[in-house]
């Protein structure tokens, strides 16, 4: 057999005769010239393969979707599983209870990305906040509050949309918030229930069927730390 040999810039086809490749691998160039076939068969013919390979393109193109799906999935998750971890490291940080409610108040909110944060704390008698990461309510309002008037049962964190969020928990900012994640907390026995209540602008930044599995971590974490401070 003949040796090819190396075509000049301007013969293609001796490019493809060289490179059959380039012309398979180019799904726009094999769509022109399977049309153009189809044109030389006439309308009364069916032509099998071509239906064949717009199939097996169709479910090409579904298995790279899912591919980037799923990629995009991961990095979320990654993403999401460094955010917990470094608030965690800060709470076990946190030597006294006033740092830890700073931490709160403030770089908690720009470690998870959302835009408020709030500590509900349970009591006999809700006074004033004893500091801007504290929400004080009384007996029951956590629970009536994640219940949001359903019947359902107690779940450790509950993730939804609102429009707006309760201005029970988030105050003046509950009008401009859109989603929330709600982490309840035991603070050991003999005490009163607790709450971090996380809001977002985003609608979709919480919504239910998210895993909840980090976030759970976290509330372990901080109620943890809580019992510690509060000599639980």
């Amino acid at each position: 057999m003949k040796a090819v040999s190396a075509p000049a810039d301007g013969d293609w086809r001796g490019r493809v005769l060289v490179d059959p490749d380039m012309i398979l691998e180019d799904r726009d160039v094999m769509r022109a010239l399977i049309a153009a076939n189809e044109r030389q068969m006439g309308k009364n013919i069916v032509d099998l393969r071509g239906i064949a390979m717009e199939r097996l393109e169709a479910r090409l193109d579904r298995l790279e979707d899912t591919h980037r799906s799923v990629i995009a999935a991961a990095y979320e998750n990654l993403a999401g599983t460094n955010q917990i971890h470094r608030s965690v490291l800060r709470i076990l940080d946190c030597a006294t209870f006033p740092a830890l409610l700073d931490f709160l108040a403030g770089e908690l909110s720009e470690i998870l990305r959302v835009d408020a944060v709030r500590l509900v704390l349970e009591s006999t008698e809700p006074g004033e906040a004893p500091h801007p990461a504290v929400v004080p309510v009384a007996i029951g309002a956590v629970e009536a509050y994640v219940a949001g008037g359903r019947v359902a049962p107690p779940r450790p964190v509950t993730l939804r949309q609102c429009a707006p969020a309760g201005d029970a928990v988030f105050g003046d900012r509950a009008a401009d918030l859109r989603s929330e994640a709600l982490l309840q907390l035991d603070l050991g026995p003999g005490r009163a229930a607790a709450m971090l209540a996380l809001g977002g602008e985003d609608p979709h930044q919480f919504r239910a069927g998210q895993g909840t599995d980090l976030l759970q971590f976290l509330a372990g974490c901080l109620e943890r730390t809580l019992r510690r401070h509060l000599g639980a």
